[in-house]
């Protein structure tokens, strides 16, 4: 495929006879099955289809960067990640879409679904949507400015969903440090990894109904009334009315909201952040296991970029015991 080339005809079919019947395969699985080389052989063009895709897409719209990075978080954080977010509702299925950090907010199943379609023209029934996200995760990442990382792939895409777990598990922009440290402690990642991983709302954009409670709540006593600050509070009043607009949105980071950078960090230490849950991090009580790790990403970029990389890569090694299946669509498991 030529590098650049974006939405062109299908790929060529290569492989077919060889794998075609790779999709119905289905095995436990545990993270010592990842491998960087795991594609070299079955799809050694997986990792240029979903990069070549992913420029198109962020070129055509940057906060595309941002949906594919949330997709793969969300995904990770309910049975692992195993591309249970993109299932969709069927007459046997219950999906997490509906779930109340996904309904009306999570983006990108189209993007998804175009990547995949690629990937099964090149190598059918091979590349997992599971490994589609982290792939389509980092390269969303090195797009805007962000870090490179190896993604260890190899995942297996469940055939369940559990709506449940997302409405548990799912960190909410509302919960405090405590709560978060808890949630991100489950997954078997630290308080570094959480600070650093939160750091991708350099790029993210929040729904009025995530955030109004903050700026009409402790906004102003943890940004201490600066000059600056009230006149930032002021127009995400204008946006975020105490009553509708419910579906308007704002930069999480209002310095640089489409560059993957260390900006989002100065937010909390000037007490501005959007989040009640970003804020936490730096101005709750509690907050001697974290204050420290966002002011060393504020100083240093690289230190964040690094952390970032790595967490992203902890993250990414959560895959569901219960193993799975290669899914022809990413939105229904195979027949």
């Amino acid at each position: 495929m030529a590098k650049g080339v974006c939405c062109s005809t299908p790929l060529p079919l290569v492989l077919a006879l060889v794998l075609a019947t790779a999709a119905i395969t289905s095995s436990a699985q545990d993270s010592s099955q990842l491998s960087l080389g795991y594609y070299s052989k079955a799809c050694p063009t997986a990792e240029q289809i979903v990069r070549t895709e992913m420029e198109c897409a962020v070129k055509a719209n940057p906060r595309n960067a941002a949906f594919l990075i949330r997709l793969h978080f969300h995904d990770c954080f309910v049975q692992g990640c195993d591309g249970s977010v993109l299932l969709d509702d069927t007459a046997t299925l219950i999906g997490e879409k509906q779930a109340d950090q996904n309904v009306n907010s999570l983006q990108g199943f189209e993007l998804v679904d175009k990547i995949k379609e690629k990937l099964e023209a090149e190598c059918p029934g091979v590349v997992s949507c599971a490994d589609l996200l982290a792939i389509a995760a980092r390269d969303a990442t090195i797009l805007v400015g962000g870090p490179y990382w190896d993604v260890p792939v190899g995942r297996l895409d469940s055939k369940t969903a559990s709506l449940d777990q997302a409405n548990s598990d799912i960190p909410t922009p509302q919960q405090g440090l405590a709560t978060l440290i808890t949630k991100f402690s489950a997954k078997g990642l630290s308080p570094t990894d959480m600070v650093a991983l939160v750091g991708s709302h350099t790029i993210g954009m929040s729904r009025c109904v995530n955030f109004r409670d903050r700026i009409y709540g402790d906004f102003q006593l943890t940004s201490k009334s600066e000059a600056s600050a009230q006149v930032y509070l002021s127009k995400l009043k204008e946006t975020c009315p105490t009553d509708g607009g419910d579906d308007h949105v704002s930069p999480m980071d209002y310095t640089s909201p489409t560059v993957f950078d260390n900006a989002f960090f100065e937010t909390l230490i000037q007490g501005t952040g959007l989040l009640n849950s970003d804020q936490e991090m730096y101005s709750s009580l509690l907050g001697f296991e974290t204050s420290h790790i966002v002011e060393k990403y504020w100083a240093d970029s690289v230190s964040f970029f690094k952390d970032f990389s790595d967490s992203m890569v902890r993250m990414g090694n959560i895959t569901n015991p219960a193993g799975g299946e290669v899914r022809k669509n990413c939105r229904f498991a195979n027949a």
